[in-house]
């Protein structure tokens, strides 16, 4: 008869039938409620204080349900918890077991642990049975080695000699018949300095991997505190921005106070005219209703003598003709707050209409630089007496600039080019010079765009980064440049912007007058219409130069004609 350890339903697997949902531990004095929920006696009363519910299922139940013992369940539980203490003892036991199956015994005594073991006479030894090796001459040439577990592993499966020696090309021990036949003339080495090689170079592994753990560590630290930086940068801009608007608030307060004030004192003007009339019109009236009742009295007395002999002037109020005054609240004062505060609720709505980056240009247009000679429109046959034919380096194109039609236009792709390495190329900004530069006189060249959408044409230095994140034009001080991105026109020098208004130039034409120290950028159409200009002294010979980023779009630079 099987046992109920031998049975294939086993206890184990009612772990969970068996735990209470309340203490989560196998059922102590399990009582069963009218739902059918099973629990701890103790569990259960402790979680009854008013209402009487189930815990797991929420069942309400009105009165107190009696609760009895259940005495299958609480011996399923009894039996559970001995078979699972009888499981951690077996555990235990074959745990140590297999601590003593890894203990290496002396092949003699079968006893001690081994202290060694002999490659030659393929055995361990304890110490005691060891001695003959240690004091023997004629053992000494015995190769000793620390204990080895399966000496079976140390022989030749081929031959059944020991693997003395380790082939490193087929990467494997071998003995010695097999250097001489399957193996001959394959390099060699021993075991033990196979091992101390295996070993260096792991040890060397793990010395790249603390390296790299290391340095990503490091620059994770580096990108928390960087977090951290960021974090109160933006807590310092979001405190000046919101001290900028609260400052536009006070601002508007006071011009709402000031427009307010100027109403109120104008009504304030109007009513007291109004009184002073009223007063006026008052007095009138009583004047002419005090001649009225002299009247009526003088009448009274018609019969009399003294009536014919009485005479009587009416008040001079009589003359006066009252009249509703126009008394209106639009004086110039209050018509001109009036005016201000629509005019500016106008302009601001436009305003708001542009995006962020446009707006400043459209309240503080920007007053060029541009010298006195060339601020409206040239004819572009006086420009065209200073150009200059130009062709683009190969060397400094990056590696998604394709050059064509003998190296006079640059178009973006998406493939990288095989260009070969050079010191001038640059490797992060898909960016291009030209191969002539400037260091006195007046030239000018023009510039046909694919379109006006991230482009970027402008000067360099020579020593204008060409690795590095800042290597972008304008993003440094060794370069200027006009930009497109987006809807967006800026210029750009030494990570500087200055927004621009964007005239969509398809042909823009460069006037660069190095004695001056100015560069202007005009708008070609059928004049030269300028729309911005740099001015500095530059201390260098300066490149033509041009940034491009989306894939298809492309410069021509132009033949002057």
């Amino acid at each position: 008869m099987a046992t109920t350890d031998d049975t294939p339903f086993s206890l184990k697997g009612l772990e969970d039938e068996l735990t209470c949902s309340i203490c989560l531990s196998p059922f102590d004095c399990p009582v069963t409620i009218p739902c059918g929920h099973n629990f701890c006696r103790s569990c259960l009363l402790a979680t009854w204080k008013e209402a009487y519910s189930c815990p797991q299922c929420r069942t309400h139940f009105s009165t107190k349900p009696e609760l009895k013992k259940n005495t299958v369940l609480s011996t399923v539980v009894e039996t559970f918890n001995l078979r699972s203490n009888k499981s951690d003892v077996c555990l235990l036991g074959e745990e140590q077991e297999a601590e003593l199956k890894d203990v290496i015994r002396c092949d003699t005594c079968m006893e001690a642990e081994a202290s060694q073991t002999c490659l030659t006479c393929m055995a361990s030894f304890c110490e005691e049975h060891l001695r003959p090796h240690r004091e023997n001459p004629i053992f000494r040439p015995h190769q000793l080695s620390e204990p080895v577990g399966d000496l079976s592993q140390r022989i030749c499966p081929d031959h059944h000699k020991l693997m003395e020696l380790f082939c490193k090309q087929h990467v494997r021990p071998i003995c010695s018949l097999c250097l001489q036949q399957v193996h001959k003339g394959c390099p060699f080495t021993s075991p033990e300095e196979q091992r101390t090689l295996k070993e260096q170079d792991l040890i060397d592994k793990l010395d790249l991997l603390d390296g790299k753990i290391s340095h990503n560590r490091t620059v994770i630290h580096q990108m928390m505190d960087m977090q951290d930086v960021l974090m109160d940068s933006a807590a310092n801009r979001k405190q000046a921005l919101a001290a900028e608007y609260q400052q536009m608030r006070d601002m508007l307060t006071h011009e709402e106070s000031v427009a307010l004030n100027a109403v109120s004192q104008e009504l304030e003007s109007g009513k007291t005219k109004l009184r002073g009339l009223t007063k006026k019109f008052t007095e009138n009236i009583d004047h002419m209703s005090k001649a009225q009742e002299d009247i009526r009295s003088l009448l009274g007395q018609s019969t009399s003598l003294a009536f014919l002999q009485a005479s009587f002037n009416l008040p001079s109020a009589v003359n006066f003709d009252p009249y509703t005054p126009r008394i209106y609240l639009d004086s110039k004062r209050v018509m001109a707050n009036e005016a201000f505060a629509a005019g500016l609720k106008e302009h601001l709505t436009e305003l708001f209409k542009q995006p962020v980056e446009a707006r400043l240009q459209m309240m503080k247009p920007e007053t060029s630089n541009i010298p006195s000679n060339i601020t409206s429109a040239e004819k572009r046959s006086d420009l065209l007496k200073y150009g200059t034919a130009l062709t683009l380096d190969p060397k400094t194109a990056h590696r998604r600039i394709i050059l064509s039609e003998e190296f006079t236009k640059a178009s973006v792709t998406d493939e990288q080019e095989n260009y070969p390495n050079c010191p001038q190329r640059f490797a992060v900004c898909s960016q291009v010079l030209t191969s002539q530069s400037f260091s006195r006189g007046r030239h000018y060249w023009e510039v046909r765009l694919s379109c006006n959408n991230f482009i970027g044409i402008g000067l360099a230095y020579r020593s204008i980064d060409r690795k590095g994140p800042n290597s972008r034009l304008g993003r440094n001080a060794q370069s200027w440049c006009v930009e497109w991105f987006n809807v967006k026109l800026s210029a750009w020098h030494n990570s500087s912007e200055t927004v621009l208004a964007n005239p969509n130039p398809k042909r823009v034409g460069v006037l660069l007058d190095l004695e001056g120290g100015v560069v202007t950028f005009f708008n070609v159409s059928d004049r030269a219409y300028p729309f911005h200009c740099f001015a500095f002294p530059f201390t260098e010979a300066v490149f033509p130069a041009f940034w491009m980023f989306s894939s298809g779009s492309s410069i021509s630079l132009c033949k002057l004609e």
